[in-house]
This record gives C-alpha cells, structure tokens and sequence, in this order.
C-alpha cells in the first residue's frame, strides 16, 4: 500500500471516528429529553414497573388533558414569553449600545468600566438578590413581571461578547461613515447593528433560554399564582396528591418545546457568529 493510501486511509478512519464521537455525545445528551417524552405517554400501569419501556405498549395523553386543565399553563407560558422576550430586547439595546461605546467611542475612564464590567462575573447572582429584594419592593414592583424584567436588563456577559465582535469591525468603516456625515447613533443603528446580526442572534438566543429557564428569583418576587412563569408552576403543579411522573413530564415538555423552537429559528444565525468570530481576529 502506498504511502499516499495509507495517509487517506488513516484521515478517513480519523473521520469516522470524531464523527462517532460526536453522535455519541448527542445521543447521550437526548437520552433525558426522550426518558421525557416516553414518560409523559405512558399509561400510569407502566410508569412505577420495574422494567422500563422507552416505547410503551399503550399510548395515552391523559397527563396532557390533566396538565392543562388543572393549571393554569396558557397564562404560565404568556407570562414567561413576555418575560423572556422583554428582556432579551432590552439586553441587546442596552448591552450592544455599552459596547459600541466601549469600542468605537474615545471618552476617559472607559477601560475602568470595562473592567469593571467583566469583574462583575465573579460576583454570584445570589450575592444580589437581598439588595435587589430591597430595591424592587421600595419600586412597589412584587408581583409584577417588571420585578424579573429589570434586574436583568443588562448583561456583562452581554457587553463582553458585543465588545469582541465590535473590536473586528475595523474602524474605517466608522471613519467613512462620519465622513458621510452619519451621527453616532446612526452609525449604530444603521450600520454596525445590521453588521452584528449573527452576534445579536447568539445573545438572544442564550439570554431567551437564561430568562425562560429563570427560577429561584421569579419563585421570590412573583406571588400570585396567575403572574408564575412555567419554572415555578410546573413546581407548584400536582394534579393529585399522589406524586405522577406522566404529568410532571408532560408539563416540562410543554415548557421546553418553546425553546426548541426559538433555537431552530436562530440556529442558522447562531452558527454564522460561532464562524464569524472564529475567522476573525
């Protein structure tokens, strides 16, 4: 066998096995989303046996029915998508305008925020949340989605991957826009925002799912049972009082496929920022 043969040879079984490995790992991580699906469409014989059926013999949607009708998970899921989508337009206004400004703009003191800003991370979320307690009830704001909105209207992980994106945007461009006699926030708006498309896609995919996934801090400040977001009724949520699986599994379903569908909608736009910035710099 020649050497150019064996070479071949040894790429294409290279191939194959990252390709293998990378399947595995996929199969791995929807193992939980499928013990999901079959649960939630097993008749409640089959959930508590001792042998497992990924496909159950029968097939039922009762836990379904029961799930939407004993709670309230229309109102849950519009809350929550109000929540999410407020927020991730808030952060990629607010954060994209405090990185064209850390970037593109000359003022003093600005490596000091940015600094700042990035020291932020070590700081942990539930360091905050009793000041921030503090702040929305002095607001009058509990019980209000605005409570959940507005401590997370702006990101540092936000700003951080604005500014690596705006620091490949090459300052000519700027230039020539000024010599056009564009404004600053024109030049924003109209030129670098349309250029950071598959940027703006990213953290608006990451901060969605953050918001929609949120927890500990909407179970603190939303009381009211009508004002839950779908994390915290689908905890609060017991058709019976006797544990079922098949509902449980049924309501996380239906709290996640929102999100399946917001990632199939940016996916082509979340691969383009991971090429964008992968090829630059």
């Amino acid at each position: 066998m020649s050497t150019a043969s064996s070479r071949f040879l040894s790429e294409r079984v290279r191939s194959v096995g990252v390709y293998v490995a990378l399947y595995g790992a996929a199969a791995i991580f929807l193992v939980p989303y499928a013990y999901m699906v079959s649960t939630s469409i097993k008749p409640e014989q089959f959930t508590f046996t001792n042998q497992p059926y990924w496909i159950p013999p029968e097939v039922t949607f009762r836990w379904y029915d029961a799930v939407l009708a004993g709670a309230p998970m229309v109102q849950w899921g519009i809350n929550t998508f109000i929540i999410a989508a407020t927020t991730t337009v808030l952060v990629v206004i607010l954060d994209s305008m405090i990185a064209f400004s850390l970037t593109k703009l000359d003022w003093p003191g600005k490596r000091i925020v940015f600094t700042v800003i990035v020291a932020s991370f070590m700081v942990p979320v539930f360091a905050n949340m009793v000041p921030l307690y503090t702040i929305i009830t002095d607001f009058g704001l509990i019980n209000n989605p605005l409570a959940v909105i507005l401590p997370f209207s702006a990101m540092p992980i936000g700003v951080f991957l604005f500014t690596q994106f705006f620091s490949d945007l090459p300052d000519s461009v700027i230039e020539a826009a000024k010599l056009d006699g564009f404004s600053t926030f024109q030049i924003y708006y109209k030129i670098v925002l349309p250029l950071m498309k598959p940027a703006i896609a990213a953290l608006s995919l990451y901060t969605f799912v953050y918001t929609w996934n949120q927890f500990l801090w909407p179970l603190i400040v939303l009381q009211g049972q009508n004002q839950f977001t779908l994390p915290v009724g689908i905890v609060t949520m017991q058709p019976t009082q006797v544990f079922q699986p098949g509902a449980e599994m049924a309501g996380t379903f239906l709290a996640v496929l929102p999100l399946f569908v917001v990632f199939l909608v940016l996916q082509e736009h979340l691969v383009n920022a991971v090429q964008m910035q992968g090829t630059t710099g």
